[in-house]
């Protein structure tokens, strides 16, 4: 496994990182375990959890599998989405901040989170209060590093100018959806980026596992598979345009002996922003297929070919 400093931070994140969304939903906490533990022996540092992930159950699970083992993880989570209804409840405000790095500390069995990432963009809190917040929970030893999820170009530039400005931690990473079929942060999010340092980790990769190839051209839906459980997302997926591109990158992995999914992951990791590459899986073999499609590192020839597949 090799692994990449996250943006221009000192904290190196190997190049695949483990989603745990299913954590809690999917997988028990003994089918969790086996899926930390087989990163770990992988080579993989970086666990991506959130605090709505199945209401707390996913960092419990997460917590509980890395006992005995903290040492060798990095742990990013996140807040900001509804956790209760009511005041303070969601969002970037002081209060519901401090609030949920308790939470996901006692649930996570940990004293201290290594990456801690607001989930969306909150306009309703002025971001100087958001801020100065996390800047504390750095400040406190709770938090060693803070990032930003699901935030426009504009928002993420006046996040870092406001800590800039004050003196206060800054964002050292980004967690936007990037994928070969999703590329709407190469307009604004990934420059902005590159600008100031941040590191992107990418979360569905696969695009729902649309870049499997389990998915055919009007063919039902295969039952078991990432957009079988998640039917409001196969409007977006199972598009014509995106069959057309798929068809154009199984010819490209074909001819090089590859799979989608190496490819997937080698699209990401050849942009040098990307510091690593958020993948969920089920079970041990897959976490081992996601470590191995990380050693194809593809040239600029190859980076071209693809973009006049994915631009045609």
């Amino acid at each position: 496994m090799r692994y990449r400093h996250l943006g221009a931070s000192g904290l190196e994140v190997s190049e695949i990182g483990i989603g745990t969304n299913n954590f809690g939903a999917r997988l028990d906490a003994k089918k969790s375990e086996t899926v930390v533990h087989a990163a770990l022996d992988q080579g993989i540092n970086l666990f991506d959890t959130a605090n709505i992930y199945t209401h707390g159950e996913s960092e419990e699970h997460l917590g509980k599998a890395l006992k005995g083992r903290r040492d060798e993880a990095i742990i990013a989570t996140k807040f900001g989405m509804l956790w209760a209804e009511g005041p303070h409840g969601k969002g970037g405000s002081r209060k519901h901040i401090m609030d949920s790095l308790e939470g996901s500390l006692k649930r996570l069995g940990t004293d201290y989170i290594d990456l801690y990432q607001i989930h969306r963009q909150d306009l309703s809190t002025p971001i100087e209060e958001t801020m100065r917040a996390l800047d504390d929970a750095v400040r406190s030893g709770k938090v060693r590093y803070i990032g930003c999820s699901n935030y426009d170009g504009w928002r993420l530039a006046d996040a870092m100018w406001t800590s800039e400005h004050y003196g206060l931690a800054r964002f050292v990473s980004a967690q936007p959806e990037y994928s070969m079929l999703v590329r709407d942060i190469e307009k604004e999010v990934l420059p902005a980026c590159a600008h100031y340092g941040l590191g992107i980790l990418p979360y569905f990769p696969l695009a729902h596992g649309f870049l499997t190839g389990k998915y055919r051209r009007g063919e039902p839906v295969p039952e078991g598979t990432r957009l079988a459980l998640t039917p409001g997302a196969q409007g977006r997926r199972l598009t014509d345009k995106n069959f057309d591109v798929l068809e154009g990158l199984e010819a490209f992995v074909g001819k090089n002996n590859k799979t989608l999914v190496e490819l997937a992951f080698a699209w990401l990791l050849g942009h040098k922003e990307v510091s690593s590459v958020i993948a969920g899986a089920s079970n041990a073999e897959q976490v081992k297929q996601n470590a191995g499609a990380a050693e194809w590192q593809l040239s600029a020839s190859d980076m071209a070919e693809l973009a006049t597949i994915l631009d045609s």
